[in-house]
């Protein structure tokens, strides 16, 4: 059964490469009907935070990346990781190093002195006894000094490391913790891991984790490194080319369907096609067709797709993650319509939630003042007569709907001469404030007919004291 894995450091948000890279570890698993878990990665403990765990996993639950095992706290399994660097130090595959950071510092300066590639030279790797009883050191492995690590990578095609090139590394630090690439090769041999994952910058470290699995006699995985994400401008994706977390996205007023058909396209494609559901993305997502090349983010296509998911998802979906961006303003949606009929009046103008939340606090709010461009334009003096009939025929309304309100607006308007918009938009900034929302009848609904009486009142007499 194949099995794939993600495996953040919780050292800060959930960055949007990490997320492409664990979207497609998930979608590998869920293709061939595998298994997909979640290890988290927390041994630097000055760096890691609880406050990072849950960043990853608030963005993996956000996401809906669901995970069958995990997720698992390398914090937890040092008494496992030591087990096994005892193994390979009982076995001859590692050897404890007494080499000062002193000695280590001057080798490394010599070497790059001489233009040669900095690694350790090895003066420990025959000591039979240590220099002192109480001597500190860490544990080496002793990496072959011959042949060739050879792994076909199922994005980049067949990658291969001269073993001479490669130093033994460190798997033990002196105060005896577990390094990145020891703990790594536990982790996937005791998980049952088959499809490693990941991201390119782990390119270098392949060929040292297969080396160590060879040693414990383990089976080795496939592997496929995605290449990284860019900005726009080339540049290595980071906070200056604006939101890169997660959750800022959802911050943002981003739908987790858009970003994840953002990033799964993002590297990725399927003949011409743009917009995956996520089933779609299960059935047709095939890793080997991953690019080699980094791809570079474009924050108008994600929000030309973010769009995109506001016409067409499911209203009361929409309107459950709209009901988020409401709350961040503190203001209450009891009062006022129903959040996805609002939704469905607003899909057509807004790009993102946080967009439509800000579009749509008329509805609920009491507003103090009008917009000045549109009153000075709409609430004048010489629509006072037909506004004050308008209001007036509203209130004879006994059915309030917005073909009532409709019917009321084209005969009004008749009786005064004046074409339909010139006293439907003078309404509109009338019960809104502004001169901008759905279609009036659409708007007059939603507000309910004691809300519309009530600011067409509040109008009249803002434009009677305009008019004295």
């Amino acid at each position: 059964m194949i099995k794939t894995r993600f495996a953040p450091s919780p050292t800060g948000y959930l960055h949007v490469g990490g997320a492409r890279t664990a979207l497609y570890a998930w979608l590998y698993a869920r293709h061939h009907g595998g298994q997909f878990v979640l290890r988290i990665e927390d041994t630097d403990r000055e760096r890691s935070t609880p406050e990072s765990v849950q960043a990853i996993l608030d963005g993996m639950a956000w996401l809906g990346l669901d995970y069958d095992e995990g997720p698992y706290y390398q914090t937890e399994r040092m008494d496992r990781y030591q087990e096994v660097i005892n193994q390979l130090v009982d076995e001859g595959h590692a050897y404890r190093c007494y080499c000062s950071r002193e000695r280590l510092d001057d080798l490394r300066a010599e070497q790059m002195a001489a233009k040669q590639k900095p690694r350790y030279d090895g003066r420990c790797r025959h000591l039979s006894d240590s220099p002192q009883a109480d001597a500190p050191y860490v544990i080496r492995f002793r990496n072959p000094t011959d042949g060739i690590v050879v792994f076909n990578d199922q994005i980049r095609g067949a990658i291969s490391f001269n073993n001479q090139e490669l130093d033994d590394l460190i798997i033990a630090r002196s105060d005896g913790t577990p390094t990145y690439n020891l703990t790594v090769v536990v982790d996937d041999v005791d998980m049952g891991i088959t499809h490693v994952v990941r991201g390119d910058d782990h390119v270098n470290n392949t060929p040292r984790q297969i080396n160590i699995l060879k040693a414990l006699g383990a089976n080795i995985p496939e592997y496929a490194h995605v290449p990284m994400i860019l900005g726009d401008d080339g540049k290595r994706l980071s906070k200056r080319h604006g939101a890169v977390g997660v959750m800022q996205y959802r911050d943002d007023g981003y739908l987790p369907e858009a970003l994840l058909n953002y990033l799964v396209r993002l590297g990725w494609s399927h003949g011409d096609q743009e917009i995956f559901s996520r089933e779609e993305m299960i059935e047709l997502f095939d890793v080997g067709a991953v690019s080699k090349s980094a791809a570079a983010f474009n924050t108008s296509k994600l929000k030309w797709l973010n769009q995109h998911y506001i016409k067409e998802g499911d209203a009361e979906l929409i309107a459950e993650r709209l009901a988020f961006h409401f709350e961040q303003q503190n203001i209450d949606v009891s009062n006022g319509p129903a959040l996805a009929d609002l939704v469905l009046a607003q899909r057509e103008r807004a790009k993102t939630l946080v967009e439509m939340a800000n579009n749509s606090v008329f509805f609920f709010q009491e507003f103090d003042e009008y917009e000045e461009k549109a009153a000075k334009k709409n609430l004048r003096p010489v629509v006072l007569g037909p506004l004050q009939a308008l209001r007036t025929a509203l209130s004879e309304i006994t059915e309030w709907s917005g073909e009532a309100v409709h019917n009321v607006l084209i005969t009004t308007a008749e009786k005064h001469e004046l074409k339909l918009g010139k006293l439907a938009q003078p309404l509109r900034v009338a019960i809104c404030g502004c001169g901008v929302s759905p279609p009036i009848d659409v708007t007059t609904e939603l507000l309910g007919k004691e809300t519309v009486l009530k600011r067409l009142d509040k109008a009249l007499a803002y434009i009677s004291d305009r008019a004295e």
